[in-house]
């Protein structure tokens, strides 16, 4: 499965939105198999805050482990943040 982050937009900046991305996000998670690998497409984010990633991504890691990749993490703001996390 590829999530592609620039659906919930290209700035993602406050706790409430990722909290929000990630429960809007729950009923496509369920379809993923045990095996499948979860890609997180970062392509086109311009901003991304520690708060919203640790929203969407921390309980993504939690949940699917060594089965998360993070991809297109070239941007800044998205290496800093990921540097945080």
């Amino acid at each position: 499965m590829i999530i592609a982050i620039k659906k919930f937009g290209t700035t993602l900046v406050s706790r409430p939105s990722g909290k929000e991305a990630w429960l809007a996000f729950q009923p496509i998670l369920k379809d993923v198999s045990d095996t499948e690998e979860v890609v997180v497409d970062f392509s086109d984010v311009l901003v991304l805050a520690p708060s919203w990633a640790d929203e969407f991504l921390t309980p993504l890691r939690s949940r699917f482990n060594d089965k998360v990749k993070l991809i297109n993490t070239d941007n800044a703001s998205v290496k800093a943040t990921l540097a945080i996390l």
